[in-house]
């Protein structure tokens, strides 16, 4: 599975973006879809997990109202709609894929694919 992550940029506090990640080469139907993000000299931090049919979501402390992960399998397409930014949100962003789904959705090596990130940027 390769992932495509997509959709940062600079967005003022309080604004909203949203990123999109599309598989290929395999369907995501059966993976639990996440966001991670990793600010400069911080350690790579989870954002949300949705899992294989959509009807379970999980997401940080840091983000909990104001982001929404969703996806549709049939677009192979994963989103994160984030709003009310703030500076502290700036990070790359990163989209991965995990054959599980459970208590351990936090952990950075459950999963197996990961997209090559995408900058957002937060101004205050």
């Amino acid at each position: 599975v390769q992932l495509q992550a997509s959709g940062g940029g600079l967005v003022q506090a309080g604004g909203s973006l949203r990123l999109s990640c599309v598989a290929s080469g395999r369907t995501i139907s059966m993976y639990s879809m996440a966001w991670f993000r990793q600010a400069p000299g911080k350690e790579r931090e989870f954002v949300a997990v949705i899992s294989w049919s959509g009807g379970s979501r999980n997401y940080g402390d840091s983000v909990k109202g104001r982001f929404t992960i969703s996806r549709d399998n049939a677009k192979s397409t994963v989103w994160l709609q984030m709003n009310t930014l703030k500076p502290e949100d700036t990070a790359v962003y990163y989209c991965a894929a995990s054959p599980d789904y459970g208590p351990t959705y936090r952990q950075t090596s459950k999963y197996v694919y990961w997209g090559q990130g995408t900058l957002v940027t937060v101004s205050s």
